[in-house]
């Protein structure tokens, strides 16, 4: 079943047939985690870095932001069985879009943040697609564990 995963969401896949999905990646991240062992995948869709711009709204929409939505994501996918050392981990987005003189530059921010998080806290990243000034749509197959990007312009092809 083809799951959709809005700006600001995450979800999880338990079923072989599951299929995750999030469109438009611009200057937001795309966080994919499968373990291939028991067979469990989510996928987070996330806007900003940090939630300390607006606490409320990351208690309302943890998934908006970085610094709640990760650390969130890996617990829940935990509770299916997930270990963090077999997980295989997928970074898609955190391109230049809509901020052409780059002074907010969301993009790179987004980057740095999940970077340092994973490093703070010994996780690997399996690949990533970041950068650039192209959108993507990521999808990850929850019983084969394939990863497809699809770049504006590009096509389709296995992460």
């Amino acid at each position: 079943m083809k799951l959709i995963v809005g700006i600001s969401d995450m979800k999880i896949g338990t079923k072989p047939d599951d299929e995750l999905v999030t469109y438009s990646l611009g200057s937001c991240i795309g966080v994919a985690i499968w373990d291939p062992v028991a067979k469990v995948g989510a996928l987070l869709h996330y806007m900003l870095p940090d939630s300390s711009i607006d606490k409320d709204k990351a208690e309302q929409k943890p998934y908006m932001f970085a610094d709640t939505g990760v650390p969130r994501m890996f617990k829940e996918i935990y509770k299916y069985g997930a270990l963090k050392e077999r997980l295989k981990v997928y970074i898609v987005g955190g391109a230049q879009v809509m901020d052409d003189s780059g002074m907010f530059n969301i993009g790179k921010r987004n980057q740095m943040i999940i970077r340092k998080m994973f490093w703070k806290n010994n996780v690997a990243v399996t690949k990533e697609d970041v950068g650039g000034a192209v959108n993507r749509t990521i999808t990850l197959n929850v019983g084969s564990g394939n990863v497809r990007l699809k770049v504006s312009g590009q096509g389709e092809v296995e992460l």
